[in-house]
Protein backbone atom coordinates (compact mmCIF):
# COMPACT_ATOMS: atom_id res chain seq x y z
CA UNK A 1 0.00 0.00 0.00
CA UNK A 2 1.48 3.47 -1.25
CA UNK A 3 2.04 5.86 1.93
CA UNK A 4 -1.08 8.02 -0.43
CA UNK A 5 -3.74 6.13 0.08
CA UNK A 6 -5.21 8.03 -3.44
CA UNK A 7 -2.14 6.55 -5.32
CA UNK A 8 -3.80 3.09 -4.70
CA UNK A 9 -5.16 0.96 -7.67
CA UNK A 10 -6.06 -2.70 -9.26
CA UNK A 11 -6.50 -3.93 -12.36
CA UNK A 12 -9.44 -6.10 -13.42
CA UNK A 13 -8.38 -8.93 -15.98
CA UNK A 14 -9.30 -7.96 -19.25
CA UNK A 15 -9.86 -11.65 -20.71
CA UNK A 16 -11.89 -10.92 -23.96
CA UNK A 17 -14.39 -8.69 -23.24
CA UNK A 18 -15.56 -5.58 -25.08
CA UNK A 19 -13.76 -3.26 -22.60
CA UNK A 20 -15.54 0.09 -24.09
CA UNK A 21 -17.75 1.98 -21.47
CA UNK A 22 -21.33 1.88 -22.69
CA UNK A 23 -22.98 5.23 -23.30
CA UNK A 24 -24.44 7.29 -21.14
CA UNK A 25 -27.91 6.79 -20.01
CA UNK A 26 -30.97 9.14 -20.02
CA UNK A 27 -30.43 10.42 -16.81
CA UNK A 28 -33.01 9.82 -13.80
CA UNK A 29 -35.79 12.16 -13.19
CA UNK A 30 -34.82 12.16 -9.50
CA UNK A 31 -31.52 11.57 -7.82
CA UNK A 32 -30.27 8.39 -6.19
CA UNK A 33 -27.04 6.51 -5.09
CA UNK A 34 -25.14 3.47 -5.86
CA UNK A 35 -25.04 2.05 -2.34
CA UNK A 36 -22.53 -0.19 -3.18
CA UNK A 37 -19.14 -0.07 -5.51
CA UNK A 38 -15.07 -0.65 -6.00
CA UNK A 39 -13.87 2.17 -7.69
CA UNK A 40 -10.49 1.35 -7.10
CA UNK A 41 -10.65 -1.54 -9.34
CA UNK A 42 -9.58 0.32 -12.86
CA UNK A 43 -11.27 -1.86 -15.68
CA UNK A 44 -11.85 -0.62 -19.64
CA UNK A 45 -9.49 0.25 -22.35
CA UNK A 46 -9.86 3.85 -21.15
CA UNK A 47 -9.74 3.61 -17.12
CA UNK A 48 -12.11 6.73 -14.95
CA UNK A 49 -10.39 8.44 -12.73
CA UNK A 50 -12.33 8.87 -9.35
CA UNK A 51 -13.30 12.19 -10.28
CA UNK A 52 -14.37 11.22 -13.71
CA UNK A 53 -16.65 8.36 -12.44
CA UNK A 54 -18.29 10.83 -9.98
CA UNK A 55 -18.69 13.40 -12.79
CA UNK A 56 -20.31 10.79 -15.23
CA UNK A 57 -22.47 9.52 -12.64
CA UNK A 58 -23.70 12.62 -11.57
CA UNK A 59 -24.64 13.23 -15.30
CA UNK A 60 -26.81 10.78 -15.00
CA UNK A 61 -28.22 11.28 -12.02
CA UNK A 62 -26.54 9.08 -9.55
CA UNK A 63 -25.68 12.19 -6.45
CA UNK A 64 -23.57 9.84 -4.75
CA UNK A 65 -21.50 6.11 -3.99
CA UNK A 66 -20.68 3.83 -1.57
CA UNK A 67 -17.22 2.58 -2.27
CA UNK A 68 -16.79 -0.92 -0.32
CA UNK A 69 -13.65 -2.49 0.75
CA UNK A 70 -12.35 -5.68 0.68
CA UNK A 71 -8.66 -5.68 2.80
CA UNK A 72 -6.56 -3.40 4.44
CA UNK A 73 -5.68 -1.45 1.01
CA UNK A 74 -8.62 -1.20 -0.84
CA UNK A 75 -10.63 -0.52 2.88
CA UNK A 76 -8.39 2.89 3.38
CA UNK A 77 -8.76 3.52 -0.17
CA UNK A 78 -11.93 3.83 0.40
CA UNK A 79 -12.15 5.71 3.91
CA UNK A 80 -9.84 8.36 1.73
CA UNK A 81 -12.12 8.77 -0.81
CA UNK A 82 -14.58 9.52 1.26
CA UNK A 83 -13.05 11.91 3.17
CA UNK A 84 -11.66 13.81 -0.09
CA UNK A 85 -14.93 13.61 -2.05
CA UNK A 86 -18.56 14.98 -0.36
CA UNK A 87 -20.25 12.49 -3.03
CA UNK A 88 -18.42 9.69 -1.68
CA UNK A 89 -19.46 7.66 1.71
CA UNK A 90 -16.92 4.20 2.21
CA UNK A 91 -17.55 0.87 3.22
CA UNK A 92 -14.41 -1.16 5.41
CA UNK A 93 -14.07 -4.88 5.43
CA UNK A 94 -12.00 -8.10 5.15
CA UNK A 95 -14.02 -9.95 2.43
CA UNK A 96 -14.84 -12.84 3.31
CA UNK A 97 -13.24 -14.92 0.45
CA UNK A 98 -9.79 -13.07 1.93
CA UNK A 99 -10.22 -13.91 5.69
CA UNK A 100 -8.87 -17.27 5.42
CA UNK A 101 -5.62 -15.76 3.78
CA UNK A 102 -5.33 -13.48 6.77
CA UNK A 103 -6.01 -16.12 8.94
CA UNK A 104 -3.33 -18.56 7.57
CA UNK A 105 -0.84 -15.49 8.07
CA UNK A 106 -1.57 -15.29 11.52
CA UNK A 107 -2.70 -11.57 10.58
CA UNK A 108 -6.93 -11.89 10.90
CA UNK A 109 -7.01 -9.67 14.27
CA UNK A 110 -4.61 -7.32 13.11
CA UNK A 111 -6.94 -6.54 9.93
CA UNK A 112 -9.91 -6.59 11.76
CA UNK A 113 -8.04 -4.07 14.35
CA UNK A 114 -7.71 -1.70 11.00
CA UNK A 115 -11.13 -2.04 10.12
CA UNK A 116 -12.21 -1.02 13.72
CA UNK A 117 -10.16 2.34 13.60
CA UNK A 118 -10.86 3.28 10.14
CA UNK A 119 -14.44 2.43 10.96
CA UNK A 120 -14.21 5.20 13.26
CA UNK A 121 -14.19 8.14 10.76
CA UNK A 122 -17.01 10.18 10.21
CA UNK A 123 -17.72 9.12 6.36
CA UNK A 124 -17.21 5.78 7.00
CA UNK A 125 -20.38 4.40 7.35
CA UNK A 126 -20.69 0.77 7.04
CA UNK A 127 -18.68 -2.45 7.74
CA UNK A 128 -18.38 -4.08 4.52
CA UNK A 129 -18.54 -6.42 2.33
CA UNK A 130 -18.50 -8.91 4.89
CA UNK A 131 -20.60 -12.50 4.91
CA UNK A 132 -19.88 -15.72 3.76
CA UNK A 133 -18.75 -17.00 0.90
CA UNK A 134 -19.30 -20.79 0.56
CA UNK A 135 -18.54 -20.49 -3.90
CA UNK A 136 -14.94 -19.67 -3.84
CA UNK A 137 -13.66 -20.66 0.08
CA UNK A 138 -13.32 -24.29 0.56
CA UNK A 139 -14.16 -26.31 3.83
CA UNK A 140 -11.00 -25.32 5.14
CA UNK A 141 -11.40 -22.03 5.35
CA UNK A 142 -14.84 -21.79 6.60
CA UNK A 143 -13.65 -21.27 10.12
CA UNK A 144 -11.53 -18.25 8.81
CA UNK A 145 -14.71 -16.90 7.43
CA UNK A 146 -17.00 -17.16 10.13
CA UNK A 147 -15.35 -15.42 13.30
CA UNK A 148 -14.35 -12.83 10.61
CA UNK A 149 -18.20 -12.15 9.75
CA UNK A 150 -19.01 -12.32 13.57
CA UNK A 151 -16.39 -9.94 14.24
CA UNK A 152 -17.47 -7.80 11.40
CA UNK A 153 -20.83 -8.26 12.92
CA UNK A 154 -19.71 -6.74 16.46
CA UNK A 155 -17.98 -3.52 14.67
CA UNK A 156 -21.00 -2.48 12.94
CA UNK A 157 -22.87 -2.53 16.26
CA UNK A 158 -19.88 -0.82 18.15
CA UNK A 159 -19.72 2.06 15.48
CA UNK A 160 -23.58 2.20 14.87
CA UNK A 161 -23.04 1.99 11.70
CA UNK A 162 -24.55 -0.01 8.57
CA UNK A 163 -23.01 -3.41 7.47
CA UNK A 164 -22.89 -4.69 3.58
CA UNK A 165 -23.18 -8.47 3.25
CA UNK A 166 -21.55 -10.31 0.87
CA UNK A 167 -23.42 -13.99 0.59
CA UNK A 168 -22.58 -16.62 -2.02
CA UNK A 169 -24.26 -19.68 -1.82
CA UNK A 170 -24.12 -19.31 1.90
CA UNK A 171 -28.13 -17.89 2.53
CA UNK A 172 -29.07 -20.33 5.13
CA UNK A 173 -25.59 -20.31 7.13
CA UNK A 174 -25.44 -16.05 6.94
CA UNK A 175 -29.37 -15.87 7.86
CA UNK A 176 -28.58 -18.56 11.51
CA UNK A 177 -25.31 -16.07 12.02
CA UNK A 178 -27.05 -13.01 12.01
CA UNK A 179 -30.31 -14.47 13.87
CA UNK A 180 -28.23 -16.15 16.23
CA UNK A 181 -25.34 -13.35 16.87
CA UNK A 182 -28.17 -10.28 16.79
CA UNK A 183 -28.15 -8.34 13.04
CA UNK A 184 -26.96 -4.97 12.97
CA UNK A 185 -29.52 -2.13 13.40
CA UNK A 186 -28.95 -1.61 9.51
CA UNK A 187 -28.20 -4.48 7.78
CA UNK A 188 -27.89 -4.70 3.77
CA UNK A 189 -27.93 -7.88 1.86
CA UNK A 190 -25.39 -6.27 -1.27
CA UNK A 191 -26.19 -7.77 -4.75
CA UNK A 192 -28.88 -9.64 -2.94
CA UNK A 193 -28.62 -13.45 -4.59
CA UNK A 194 -31.51 -15.32 -2.57
CA UNK A 195 -35.12 -15.91 -4.07
CA UNK A 196 -38.54 -14.38 -3.15
CA UNK A 197 -38.58 -16.61 0.33
CA UNK A 198 -35.02 -15.22 1.33
CA UNK A 199 -36.23 -11.98 0.88
CA UNK A 200 -39.39 -12.24 2.61
CA UNK A 201 -36.95 -13.47 5.68
CA UNK A 202 -35.19 -10.75 4.89
CA UNK A 203 -37.58 -8.31 4.97
CA UNK A 204 -39.36 -9.59 8.18
CA UNK A 205 -36.38 -9.47 10.02
CA UNK A 206 -35.77 -5.65 8.75
CA UNK A 207 -32.70 -5.80 6.39
CA UNK A 208 -32.63 -4.33 2.79
CA UNK A 209 -32.00 -6.03 -0.25
CA UNK A 210 -29.82 -4.23 -2.96
CA UNK A 211 -29.91 -4.86 -6.63
CA UNK A 212 -27.49 -5.01 -9.18
CA UNK A 213 -27.18 -5.07 -12.85
CA UNK A 214 -27.64 -9.26 -12.57
CA UNK A 215 -31.24 -8.65 -11.74
CA UNK A 216 -31.34 -8.39 -15.80
CA UNK A 217 -29.49 -11.13 -16.46
CA UNK A 218 -32.04 -13.98 -18.78
CA UNK A 219 -31.18 -16.51 -15.76
CA UNK A 220 -32.03 -14.38 -12.88
CA UNK A 221 -35.85 -14.75 -12.28
CA UNK A 222 -34.97 -15.34 -8.50
CA UNK A 223 -34.27 -11.76 -8.14
CA UNK A 224 -37.26 -10.30 -10.26
CA UNK A 225 -39.53 -12.51 -7.85
CA UNK A 226 -37.71 -11.46 -4.70
CA UNK A 227 -37.66 -8.11 -6.05
CA UNK A 228 -41.36 -8.50 -6.58
CA UNK A 229 -41.96 -9.22 -3.15
CA UNK A 230 -39.64 -7.04 -1.26
CA UNK A 231 -40.90 -4.07 0.74
CA UNK A 232 -40.78 -0.80 -1.24
CA UNK A 233 -38.40 0.83 1.87
CA UNK A 234 -36.47 -1.95 2.33
CA UNK A 235 -35.04 -1.69 -1.82
CA UNK A 236 -31.42 -0.13 -2.64
CA UNK A 237 -30.06 -0.08 -6.41
CA UNK A 238 -26.40 -0.81 -6.73
CA UNK A 239 -23.97 -1.43 -9.15
CA UNK A 240 -21.31 -3.19 -7.81
CA UNK A 241 -18.79 -1.82 -10.57
CA UNK A 242 -16.83 -2.89 -11.98
CA UNK A 243 -18.48 -5.97 -12.30
CA UNK A 244 -21.68 -7.06 -13.27
CA UNK A 245 -22.78 -4.40 -16.04
CA UNK A 246 -27.09 -4.68 -16.91
CA UNK A 247 -28.54 -5.60 -19.65
CA UNK A 248 -27.87 -4.93 -22.60
CA UNK A 249 -24.14 -3.80 -22.07
CA UNK A 250 -23.19 -7.28 -19.99
CA UNK A 251 -19.55 -7.76 -19.82
CA UNK A 252 -18.25 -4.85 -20.76
CA UNK A 253 -17.05 -2.16 -17.80
CA UNK A 254 -19.84 -1.20 -15.28
CA UNK A 255 -19.71 2.41 -13.49
CA UNK A 256 -22.22 4.05 -11.05
CA UNK A 257 -23.49 5.91 -14.31
CA UNK A 258 -25.26 2.92 -15.62
CA UNK A 259 -27.61 2.80 -12.34
CA UNK A 260 -30.31 4.19 -14.37
CA UNK A 261 -30.40 1.17 -16.61
CA UNK A 262 -30.70 -1.12 -13.85
CA UNK A 263 -33.22 1.22 -11.79
CA UNK A 264 -35.21 1.46 -15.03
CA UNK A 265 -35.70 -2.21 -15.22
CA UNK A 266 -36.78 -2.38 -11.76
CA UNK A 267 -39.40 0.26 -12.02
CA UNK A 268 -40.55 -1.78 -15.04
CA UNK A 269 -40.89 -5.10 -13.01
CA UNK A 270 -42.50 -3.34 -10.31
CA UNK A 271 -44.91 -1.48 -11.98
CA UNK A 272 -43.86 1.68 -10.50
CA UNK A 273 -43.41 5.20 -12.18
CA UNK A 274 -39.72 5.93 -12.19
CA UNK A 275 -39.29 9.50 -10.22
CA UNK A 276 -41.68 7.16 -7.47
CA UNK A 277 -38.85 4.33 -7.57
CA UNK A 278 -36.10 6.95 -7.11
CA UNK A 279 -37.47 8.94 -4.43
CA UNK A 280 -38.19 5.48 -2.40
CA UNK A 281 -34.39 4.18 -2.95
CA UNK A 282 -32.92 7.40 -2.38
CA UNK A 283 -34.86 8.26 0.84
CA UNK A 284 -33.80 4.41 1.95
CA UNK A 285 -30.03 5.01 0.90
CA UNK A 286 -30.37 7.94 3.09
CA UNK A 287 -32.44 5.99 6.04
CA UNK A 288 -29.27 2.81 5.92
CA UNK A 289 -26.21 5.29 5.44
CA UNK A 290 -27.12 8.97 6.71
CA UNK A 291 -26.43 11.98 4.40
CA UNK A 292 -23.76 12.48 1.91
CA UNK A 293 -23.17 15.94 3.08
CA UNK A 294 -23.13 15.49 6.91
Amino acid sequence: MPDDPSNYVRHREKGSRDLTYPASPEPLPVAVYDNHCHLEIQDGDEPLTLEAQLDRAAEAGIAGVVQAGGDIDSSRWSAHAAASHPRVLAAVAIHPNEAPAYAEAGRLAEAIGVIDELAAQPRVRAIGETGLDFFRTGPEGLAAQHESFEAHIALAKKHGIAMQIHDRDAHDAVLETLQRVGAPERTVFHCFSGDDAMARIAADRGYWLSFAGNITFKNAQNLRDALAVTPRDRILVETDAPFLTPVPHRGRPNAPYLVPVTLRFMAGELGMDLAELCEQVASNTVEVYGSFEG
